[in-house]
C-alpha cells in the first residue's frame, strides 16, 4: 500500500509516495522551499504543489513541526502564530482535496526509525532528536509513542534547547563540529538525567553529517544516526497517514 508523506519543515517542505509495508520511497522525492513566515494558506499551497506533483488523490500523511492533539495545532515555535488553534487535518484536506492525516514531525521520524530504522526491536526507552531550523524529539518506551513530546523547549542556561543545539543555531553561530558537540552534549545530558533512555536516535538534515559530531558527543546512552536520515519525517507521515479512519 501507498500513502504520500509529506514533511513541513522551518526551511523546506518535502514529499513522496511511500510503501509502507518497507518504508521504501517509491518515487524521488520533492523538496520544496517552506515560505517565509510559514502562514497557512501559504504552507497550505506549497503542500498541495507537492501533492500536484506526484498527481496524487490518496490518502496523505504529514509530518508537521508543532504538537497536534485531536487533529488541533497547540503551539507555533518555528511556523505562524496564525496556525495555533486550527484543524489542520481539516484545513489541509480542504486544500489538496485529499484525505490528511497531521502529526507532529518527530513522532512520525520516529515511528519510521522504531519500525524499520535504527530502533527497530529496542525494547527499552529511545529518544529520537531532529535537529534542523529548531529541535524536534520524541520517546518511545517498548516500542510505544509518547506524542507531542516538545523537549527542545527545555531550558539550558535560561535558553530554549533549541537556540542553542539546533543545527540552525550551529550555523547562525559558527561553530566547529567539536564546539556543537559540546552545546548538544549538554542537550542530551539534560534528558539522560530525566528519562534515563537507552538510546538517542540523531534525525533532521544535520543526520547526513553525523560521522563528525557523534563520536563527539559526551553521553552515556549510545547515540547513532537515524537510518532513514532526512527521509524519516517522510515515511513516517506516511505511516501515520496509513491510519486514518
Amino acid at each position: 500500500m501507498e500513502i504520500l508523506g509529506i514533511d513541513v519543515g522551518g526551511s523546506g517542505i518535502k514529499g513522496a509516495p511511500v510503501d509502507i509495508s518497507t518504508g521504501l520511497l517509491t518515487a524521488a522525492r520533492l523538496r520544496l522551499k517552506t515560505p517565509k513566515g510559514a502562514e497557512p494558506e501559504a504552507v497550505a499551497q506549497v503542500i498541495t504543489n507537492v501533492v500536484n506533483h506526484f498527481a496524487w488523490n490518496g490518502a496523505i500523511g504529514i509530518g508537521f513541526p508543532a504538537p497536534i492533539k485531536h487533529s488541533i495545532v497547540k503551539m507555533a515555535a518555528n511556523i505562524s502564530p496564525a496556525w495555533v488553534g486550527l484543524n489542520v487535518d481539516a484545513f489541509l484536506s480542504s486544500a489538496t482535496g485529499c484525505p490528511v492525516t497531521v502529526s507532529n514531525d518527530a513522532d512520525v521520524a520516529g515511528l519510521a526509525e522504531m519500525k524499520f530504522g535504527a530502533g527497530k526491536d529496542q525494547p527499552g526507552t529511545v529518544i529520537l532528536v531532529t535537529l534542523g531550523t529548531g529541535i524536534g524529539t520524541a520517546i518511545f518506551h517498548g516500542g510505544r509513542l509518547l506524542p507531542n513530546c516538545e523537549f527542545g523547549h527545555v531550558q539550558i542556561n535560561g535558553h530554549d534547547a533549541e537556540a542553542q543545539a539546533s543545527d540552525a543555531a550551529r550555523q547562525r553561530d559558527e561553530l566547529n563540529w567539536k564546539k556543537y558537540a559540546r552545546r548538544l552534549s549538554r542537550f542530551l545530558m539534560e534528558l539522560e538525567k530525566l528519562f534515563w533512555p537507552d538510546l538517542f536516535i540523531i534525525g533532521g538534515g544535520i543526520s547526513k553529517d553525523h560521522q563528525k559530531f557523534i563520536p563527539l558527543l559526551k553521553v552515556e546512552a549510545p547515540v547513532v544516526p537515524a537510518q532513514f536520515l532526512n527521509e524519516a519525517g517522510i515515511v513516517g507521515a506516511a505511516l501515520a497517514g496509513s491510519n486514518q479512519p
